[in-house]
C-alpha cells in the first residue's frame, strides 16, 4: 500500500540531488502530494521541477492556471521557492503514444514538452560537487541471509 511506497521514497529521495514532482492538471495536488513534498524536504532533496501531467484533460487553461497556483502555495509552505520552481506542463502518455504509434520524435507538442521537461531539469537541478577523493560510499536499505547458499 501506501505505507510501503513512502518506505521505498524516503531511502530513494535521500540520496537525490533533485526531483520531479508529478502532479495531475486534472486532480491537482492530492494529500499524498504534500506527503512526498514534506518528505523531499526532510530528507534534504534541495530542488523540485513540476510536471503538470494530464493536461489533455483539461479543457480550460484557466483551470490549469489554478492548480499551478495550488502547487507553488504548497511548495511555498514546505519551504521551497514556490515562485521560482519551474512548472512544466504536458501529457506523458500522449507523449508516449506519439513515439510508439506515430514514431513522431520532434514535431508532437506533446513529445515536446517531455524534452522540455528533461531540458529544466537539467537547467535547475545544479551538478553537485562529488568527492571523488574520498573512499566510496553505498547505502545499503536491506541484507537477506538465505541459509545454506553463498559463502
Amino acid at each position: 500500500g501506501h505505507a510501503d511506497y513512502v518506505k521505498n521514497m524516503i531511502t530513494g529521495a535521500a540520496q537525490m540531488d533533485g526531483a520531479i514532482l508529478v502532479v495531475s492538471g486534472a486532480d491537482g495536488p492530492m494529500p499524498q502530494t504534500k506527503e512526498h513534498i514534506l518528505l523531499a524536504k526532510q530528507v534534504g532533496v534541495p530542488a523540485i521541477v513540476v510536471f503538470l501531467n494530464k493536461a489533455d484533460q483539461v479543457d480550460d487553461d484557466e483551470l490549469l492556471e489554478l492548480v499551478e497556483l495550488e502547487i507553488q502555495e504548497t511548495l511555498t509552505t514546505y519551504e521551497y521557492p514556490g515562485d521560482e520552481i519551474p512548472i512544466i506542463t504536458g501529457s506523458a502518455l500522449l507523449a508516449l503514444e506519439s513515439l510508439t504509434e506515430n514514431n513522431l520524435e520532434n514535431c508532437d507538442k506533446w513529445v515536446q514538452k517531455i524534452y522540455d521537461l528533461m531540458k529544466t531539469v537539467d537547467e535547475y537541478i545544479p551538478l553537485p560537487k562529488r568527492d571523488t577523493d574520498k573512499p566510496f560510499l553505498m547505502a545499503i536499505e536491506n541484507v537477506v541471509s538465505i541459509t545454506g547458499r553463498g559463502t
